[in-house]
């Protein structure tokens, strides 16, 4: 496994501050939520996965490389 650097923890700890919102595209895990399932961001970990809280309560972090979350607008997660 390849780590992120400093630099880019940090433009990943700014793209995806404490507390937004995003979406799932793909994971590669048999527990995973379905695609499509809206998260809130809890943090980022030293290795770049995405730290979250999951809509239907699942705890499965968001793997950095590996699985495929976007962030959504306040609009979108209504619309």
């Amino acid at each position: 496994m390849r780590m992120p650097s400093k630099e880019l923890l940090e433009q990943l700890r700014k793209d995806y501050p404490i507390g937004c919102k995003v979406k799932l595209l793909k994971m590669s895990d048999v527990q995973a939520p379905p695609i499509g399932t809206i998260c809130e961001v809890l943090g980022i970990d030293d290795i770049g996965d995405l730290m979250v809280a999951w809509s239907n309560g699942s705890g499965l972090n968001v793997v950095f490389r590996e699985d495929i979350a976007i962030r959504i607008d306040k609009e979108e997660q209504n619309g």
